[in-house]
């Protein structure tokens, strides 16, 4: 494969890791209104009645995000299912989230656009689709092969640390872009889940730092685990 088909296949892991983990921050997040709408006052009031409609949509967001998650290792590990996969769970998380739009801006009283992070989620998912669908066009298709092998340069470890260190970046910075939308009298409703949004999302930087590194030096990370499994079984094994 060629650098460019490289660089367009490492853009596309990467968009869709960071689609996977904005939606299911999404269901996470949506969790809120969904059981607990009764709970925050005037602010959630309209949405008490459509609360069922909200946890069938907090079911398919985290679903689909865990569904994106495995896709975008499948694409890491150029499995076939991978690309059609990515396109499948991509137009879920997108029409989910544009009957997620429909509600909130109907009960809100606002545009179907002005509805974030909802709306963010949105565009994230509709241009990661279209890039997707847009590597299927013409010459376009010949020279990005998702199933190709990645060599030996490191591309593959390289993707996969560049995909995770995006999500932990996102993550790590949830209250910061939702935060506007989840604060019901002054209080940031972000921050109830503020000890698992920072522990996974240092987890996922650091291993996507950790990754770029053994790319940039030309370790496997497979190479590694097995040297670790190797001390590992010597450590334990009963001395002769």
């Amino acid at each position: 494969m060629s650098k460019t088909g490289k660089v367009l296949r490492t853009i596309a892991i990467v968009a869709m890791g960071l689609t996977a983990v904005f939606t299911v921050l999404s269901g996470v997040g949506t969790a809120c209104v969904a059981w607990n709408a009764d709970k925050y006052g005037k602010a959630f009031a309209m949405f008490v009645p459509f609360m069922p409609i909200y946890q069938n949509l907090v079911y398919t967001m985290t679903l689909a995000g865990i569904a994106g998650v495995a896709a975008t290792y499948g694409l890491v590990r150029s499995d076939r299912w991978a690309y059609w996969g990515s396109v499948i769970i991509l137009a879920i998380g997108l029409i989910a989230a544009g009957v997620q739009m429909y509600y909130t801006s109907t009960l809100k009283g606002v545009s179907f656009f002005q509805t974030p992070p909802t709306s963010m989620r949105f565009y994230v998912t509709f241009l990661t689709l279209v890039f997707f669908l847009v590597l299927r066009v013409g010459g376009l298709r010949n020279l990005v092969d998702f199933t190709a092998p990645w060599g030996k340069s490191g591309g593959k470890t390289a993707a996969g640390g560049l995909a995770a260190f995006v999500g932990g970046i996102l993550i790590l910075t949830v209250p910061a872009w939702a935060g506007a939308s989840h604060t019901p009298d002054g209080y940031n409703l972000v921050y109830v889940f503020a000890v698992p949004l920072m522990v996974s999302g240092a987890l996922l930087t650091l291993t996507g730092i950790t990754c770029l590194a053994m790319a940039a030096m030309g370790v496997s990370p497979r190479r590694v685990l097995d040297t670790m499994r190797r001390r590992v079984r010597t450590a334990f094994s009963p001395a002769k």
